[in-house]
Order: C-alpha cells, then structure tokens, then sequence
C-alpha cells in the first residue's frame, strides 16, 4: 500500500510498542472487504445438517437488469441517520497538534472540518497494528456511510472493544470474536470489523482505551473537505517537520481520462437465472453453477431482495460498493459494470471467488465463501444449497 512504511514509521515512533497474545479459543474467523456485523452474540454452534430445499424454480425466473428504485421494505435495519464527511486527508504529526495549528489547518483552503485524535501502535500475534483512539460520538462521521450507520461498530467502541478495519483482518488474519491480551494492559476483543477507509490504519479503539495502552494523545490529524481540492503542501506547512500526510482522496485527484474500463466477460442476457448462473460459473474454470445459486438465493432469493442493506450491500449478489469497485464486471458488453443488473452482479460474484481460489474446489472453494460473506454458517448454508440444487437439476 503506498505510503504505509513510512505512515508506520511515524505512528511506531510516537507511540508505545505493546504485545499482544491471542487468548485460546476457538472463534469465528473473519476475512474480506465488507462491512459485518459485530460478534457480540455468542459463537453458534456448528450447524445441523440438513436436506436444503431451494425455491423457487431457476429456470422459472427471468434476469431483469432494472435498477431497484426503493429498497424492499423490513430488508435490513438501516442506519440512524448520521450525515458522513468522510476525511480526504490524514496526518500524523511529530507531536501533540496544538489548538493553534489546528486552527491554522481549519483555515487552509477548502477545509471544512478538523479533527485530531489520539494513535498507537500494538502488536497483535507479533504482527503490529496502529491504531486511532477516538471518542465514538465524535468519530462517527468520519466513517463511510454504511460504517457510521451501522449501530453496532459505535456500541462496539463504547464498550471498550477494538474494531479492525477489514482490510487488516484479511491480512493479518485477526480473529472475529478473538480476546487478545496485551501487554500490561487491557484485554482487548475483537468486536467488529469495517471497511473504514483510513489508509495505515488497522483499526479503532476508544479514547479511554488508548490512553490505557498509553497512545500518543492528539498526534492524528483528519480533515474534510471538497475531494481532491485540500492541499497536500499546505497541511505539511503547517505541520512542520517530522509530519507524514496521506491523501485519502488521491483516486478524486486522478483524472477521468486514465480511469479503466470496465472487464467484459460476455455471459450475454440468458432468459433464466439458471441459465445465468451456468453461464457464468464458465468463467471460473472448476466453479459450479450450484454455488453461484446458492449465494444468490441467501443474498438476494435471486433478485427479489436487492437492498441496500443495513451494512450497504447492494444488488441481487449483495456487493459492498468498494468491493465492487475491484471486481465487478461488464457481463452483457453493454459497457458499464451495474452493481444492480444480475448480467453483470452473477459474473462478478463469480469473479470474486475465482479471485479467492473457488475453482480449486475443496477447501479452497469453502474459503473462497467465507471470504465472501466471513462466516462458516453462512459457508455450511450456502454448500448445503448447492447440493439441493444439484439434485434438483441433476
């Protein structure tokens, strides 16, 4: 990732090295890109297997590529209402950020908003984490939409845990549920995971929680404003030397022109899902068609049920937005990848397992599944509605 060795450089400087164990204990594991939900249930226990009994018909359901104008009523809880500026920079300075250079940063050009924050750095199974220490209130908006609308991440802060961003947990394969002591300091659990956006970042903790973990108190700068209008040279001036500045807007300051298309995997407009879901699966030499079914059926009950979700997920295979970004595709060739139209959500899905070993089947297809959607429920779910639409369609 760019800029991160010299982002942790900073963060590891000003802040105490503490070490983390994992506490034993088996738990969910959790890896991917999206939102889920927090692990404050208890884990459940395997499940019983069972005939899955598919409905209805594939072969009786027709594809529509219609964008879905209202969300299905009762799908999901949504989220409470918070407006999110999400932070287009991110500063980590040699030292605690004066209210006077605050005030300066708030009066750069194009700057809206300022917060500073306490940073740290653990290590968690000998793997280094840094980490922001906030107040959840304060914070919230300085999250993606489906992160600051989702209930259970702020609960999960105010009651002390650790949220990880999604990215680390994929990573450093950091456990969902997992209670990780540290060092002459608190056991910290792993509540929640998010995509939060903040590049170097690995996750959040609270304020209370970092100044126990003895953080370096208001050294991380964020700032909102209008995407790719706040000046990179400005922030360092006003922070001086020893300051490392990230722009977490660098894909705004791009221009159009060197943005690329959209991957066409030509899987046409089949008249049914079953046909859709067979076309498709030929992407991915080794994937079955079954398995697509199957995510469709959980996710969407094959498009009947687009979103968005509570977490954001949105259309008939249930794609976080960031998500989709890597790896969605222009199915039909009518060139444009639609997270809404199952021509192109259904060869996307595929692509993402593939991306994730699916075609190996095995153990490596169970593992491409649980990156999808980081449970082995949901990963025993979706296989046991894959055999019965085997047998259906055999």
């Amino acid at each position: 990732m760019s800029g991160l060795p010299s982002f942790r450089a900073v963060i590891l400087m000003v802040a105490a090295v503490l070490v983390v164990t994992a506490a034993a204990g088996g738990v969910v594991v959790i890896l991917g890109d999206d939102l889920v939900k927090t692990a404050n249930e208890p884990v459940r226990r395997k499940p019983t297997q069972r005939p899955q009994q598919p409905s209805p018909r594939l072969d009786q359901l027709v594809p529509t590529a219609a964008p879905v104008k209202e969300p299905v009523k009762d799908f999901g809880q949504g989220g409470p209402g918070v407006t999110a500026t999400p932070p287009r920079v991110l500063a980590i300075a040699a030292g605690a950020v004066p209210k006077t250079t605050r005030f300066a940063l708030s009066g750069l050009k194009h700057v809206q908003k300022v917060i500073v924050v306490d940073a740290g750095a653990v290590k968690v199974a000998g793997t280094a984490l840094n980490l922001l220490a906030v107040d959840p209130a304060d914070f919230r908006s300085w999250t993606p939409q489906p992160v600051a609308d989702q209930p259970a991440v702020w609960s999960a802060l105010a009651r002390g845990e650790l949220v990880a961003d999604a990215g680390a947990m994929r990573k450093f394969g950091m456990i969902l549920g997992a209670m990780y002591q540290v060092d002459g300091g608190p056991r910290l659990r792993v509540a929640a995971s998010a995509t939060l956006g903040l590049m170097g970042v690995d996750g959040l903790v609270s304020a209370d929680v970092g100044r126990s973990l003895g953080f370096a108190p208001g050294v991380a700068v964020l700032l909102h404003g209008k995407a790719g209008k706040i000046s990179e040279t400005g922030v360092r001036k006003v922070l001086g030397k020893g300051s490392q500045v990230v722009m977490l807007d660098a894909a705004h300051r791009t221009p159009k022109q060197q943005q690329k298309p959209p991957t066409t995997v030509n899987v046409g407009r089949p008249g049914s899902y079953l046909d859709l879901y067979k076309a498709s699966a030929t992407r991915c030499p080794g994937l079955s068609w079954t398995v697509l079914a199957a995510i469709g059926q959980v996710e969407s009950s094959h498009g009947r049920n687009n979103g968005p979700s509570s977490a954001g997920a949105l259309g008939p295979m249930q794609f976080m937005p960031a998500t989709w970004k890597h790896y969605g595709v222009d199915g039909d060739g009518d060139g444009k990848a639609d997270i809404w139209s199952p021509y192109d959500a259904v060869p996307g899905a595929a692509n993402y397992l593939c991306a994730n070993g699916a075609g190996q089947g095995g153990e490596k297809l169970r593992k491409a599944i649980w990156f999808y959607n980081h449970s082995w429920d949901y990963v025993n779910k979706v296989m046991g509605i894959a055999q019965a639409y085997a047998r259906t369609y055999a």
